[in-house]
């Protein structure tokens, strides 16, 4: 049987909340893998140097056009990179923005 936690009733005092310059950066990137293609997607690309787009819609139950459309999404957040070669986009992902995400979730 799980254990309850008992809860302090609400305290009606205002909370004041201070400016934080990290949180449109947060938001970003948690609004990226905030769907579970794009999840699938980032775990991916975390254990291959790269992918060409269509390794990954061979990957996924999506259509081509929908993984791409994630992809982008992915790109525009920083999370992952795109270069193009020939008629081939080549993703990886981007650690730096990830190692940001993850400290940004563990400062919660």
């Amino acid at each position: 049987m799980a254990k309850r936690l008992t809860q302090k009733p609400c305290d009606s005092t205002p909370v004041q909340l201070h400016a934080d310059p990290t949180a449109e950066s947060f938001a970003k990137l948690a609004w990226a893998i905030a769907h579970p293609a794009r999840v699938q997607i980032v775990r991916l690309l975390i254990g291959r140097e790269a992918c060409i787009c269509g390794e990954i819609v061979d990957c996924l139950p999506l259509a081509q056009s929908t993984v791409s459309q994630h992809l982008k999404i992915l790109k525009e957040s920083g999370l992952i990179q795109g270069e193009v070669d020939g008629p081939k986009v080549c993703y990886c992902i981007n650690h730096e923005k990830l190692d940001q995400l993850k400290a940004l979730v563990a400062d919660l």
